[in-house]
């Protein structure tokens, strides 16, 4: 889980404009912060499947985050995935 000063951080590095808070973008940022903190508690807790399971629901929901993003503007489906590394 993470707080709210950090999500605050988040929103603020990938929003689009002043009050943006719920874009694609955002939220994608979002969903891979989490994933980020979720996969450093699973390499601690090996048998916690509990949480594995939420694990790869936002793995998924970030998935179809960005097949949204790629099929509505591939530029910024592009930039997002260079800015948050996700694609290696």
């Amino acid at each position: 889980m993470i707080r709210k000063d950090e999500k605050t951080a988040v929103i603020e590095a990938n929003r689009t404009h002043e009050n943006d808070t719920g874009s694609p973008e955002v939220q994608i940022a979002i969903l891979t912060a989490r994933i980020n903190e979720l996969t450093r508690h699973l390499k601690v807790h090996i048998h916690d499947n509990h949480s594995r399971r939420g694990l790869y629901k936002m793995i998924g929901n970030r998935r179809k985050l960005l097949n949204y993003l790629m099929s509505k503007d591939i530029e910024r489906y592009r930039a997002i995935i260079a800015k948050l590394g996700i694609r290696k």
